[in-house]
């Protein structure tokens, strides 16, 4: 397990030298290098932490940020190999969950993206993995409840990366007192876990109250984006699946049905349950395709298992299939790494420098008096985040946006009338000046917006928007 998962942080590692910065990406870093806060609109604040250190230790070296990912992304190839010796495996079990996870579409994706979903997999399968160990010690007759003290801690390190481990933890609540082990819920264990992850997730939480929370109104704004990002519920009902990979998705069906048929699981059939009303409540809130990755590995473990007790009985004769199977699987996610780097032009960001060099040369031109009193206003947030790591380089402004969690640094400062505006055509916010003009057309156009008609405190909550 531990060769498949130093290759698949070797690859990733080369693959993050070939393109430049993912569109949440650049946000991360944006938002704790210039912004460091308890929390944010549109996610928790561990990533942006992480990624303003690693840029501190190496300003600018875009492998070095993006180490803990890769990292996090060959752990996760571990851990559920790990899984599946709580489950029995033997060491070819072993090796075929940890190959399953290694060509996972979706972690092959993103797995070198300094991005909340990138380190929420190995996240949940932590936490499912000191659960699965748990109840393993349990029915041995020897249950180590600091297993559920770290279930917690562990819970309250993901809620500091992404909200939805709440919801995870809640269907396991629900799973545990419908289909059992429920005299989990009687352990002092259990409770102090829960404590510890009410303590480390209270600052954002905190944040989020004093702010509105507007990380409940994404939850709508993840909805109205579906239908671009994965074809609505359809689509999402059949990339939640598919998101394992070719050999990931047949290990995921096989364990799910082991999970909750097979005696030998019985004591583990609350994660069936928890992966089924998970897979139904993303499907009906029409949520992101890959939502539920972290629980592939528990699916893929039972698999596995399943698989090595039909070689055990000597029933199986799927030697040849199994290496065509895992060749498909392996040709999709190199398919997936080599979809990463086209990606970010995909969704409307120029690659390098191309951005703040097209501002900054708007900016220069401008006369000296008005540059003193003009702002730089991006949009979307990864445009705004683009400027932004980019400014001191070269020469820009404060850097402002509207949009997401950018809304919520504030507007620009009093003394500022006029805006250089990166973006689409038609921003709200060319209501709020006498006169705009167009610098540069194309799909992200330059604008100098002059003449402010109002406050910035009237002008902001008008044009500010999560959408």
């Amino acid at each position: 397990m531990f060769s498949i998962a130093a290759l698949v942080a070797v690859v990733q590692l080369a693959f993050s030298l070939r393109d430049g910065f993912w569109i949440d990406e650049v946000y991360m870093l944006a938002a704790g290098k210039f912004h460091l806060d308890w929390g944010y609109a549109d996610q928790p604040p561990l990533v942006p932490l992480l990624a303003a250190a690693m840029d501190r230790i190496a300003p600018g070296a875009l492998p070095v940020l993006r180490l803990p990912a890769v990292l996090a992304t060959a752990g996760a190839v571990v851990v559920t190999a790990l899984i599946a010796r709580e489950f029995g495996a033997d060491r070819r079990a072993q090796v075929l969950s940890a190959g399953a996870a290694a060509t996972g579409l979706w972690t092959s994706l993103i797995g070198h993206w300094v991005t909340p979903y990138t380190f929420e997999p190995l996240l949940w399968l932590l936490l499912t993995w000191s659960l699965v160990r748990w109840v393993r010690l349990r029915d041995e007759g020897r249950a180590d409840d600091r297993l559920l003290l770290a279930f917690g801690a562990l819970a309250g390190v993901t809620m500091e990366t992404k909200v939805q481990v709440a919801l995870l933890c809640g269907t396991l609540l629900v799973a545990v007192l419908a289909v059992g082990p429920r005299d989990v819920l009687r352990r002092p264990g259990l409770w102090g876990g829960a404590g510890i992850a009410a303590a480390l997730a209270l600052p954002t939480l905190i944040w989020q109250a004093q702010h509105g929370w507007p990380q409940l109104r994404m939850g709508a704004v993840v909805a109205d984006e579906s239908a671009l990002l994965s074809g609505g519920r359809g689509g999402t009902a059949v990339t939640l699946v598919l998101y394992a990979g070719v050999a990931g998705c047949a290990l995921v069906l096989i364990g799910v049905y082991r999970l909750l048929f097979s005696a030998e699981l019985r004591s583990y059939r609350f994660f069936a349950v928890t992966i089924l009303l998970l897979y139904g409540f993303f499907i009906a809130t029409a949520g992101r395709p890959y939502y539920i990755v972290g629980l592939y590995g528990v699916a893929v473990a039972a698999g596995a298992v399943g698989l090595q007790r039909r070689r055990e009985s000597g029933r199986s004769r799927w030697r040849w299939t199994a290496w065509l199977f895992y060749t498909a699987s392996a040709a999709a996610a190199v398919f997936m790494l080599l979809a990463s780097t086209s990606l970010a032009r995909t969704f409307g960001l120029p690659t390098g420098d191309e951005l703040p060099r097209r501002v900054a040369a708007a900016y220069a031109a401008l006369p000296p008096a008005q540059r003193a009193h003009t702002a730089v206003v991006g949009e979307p947030y990864y445009v705004a985040a683009a400027l932004e790591v980019g400014a001191a380089e070269y020469g820009l402004p404060e850097v402002r946006s509207p949009h997401r969690g950018y809304g919520y640094f504030g507007p620009p400062a009093d003394r500022i009338d006029s805006v250089l505006y990166a973006g689409p055509a038609h921003s709200p916010l060319e209501h709020h000046f006498t006169t705009v003009r167009q610098l540069e057309s194309g799909e992200l156009s330059l604008w100098l917006l002059s003449g402010r008609t109002a406050s910035w405190d009237q002008i902001w909550p008008r044009v500010q928007s999560l959408t």
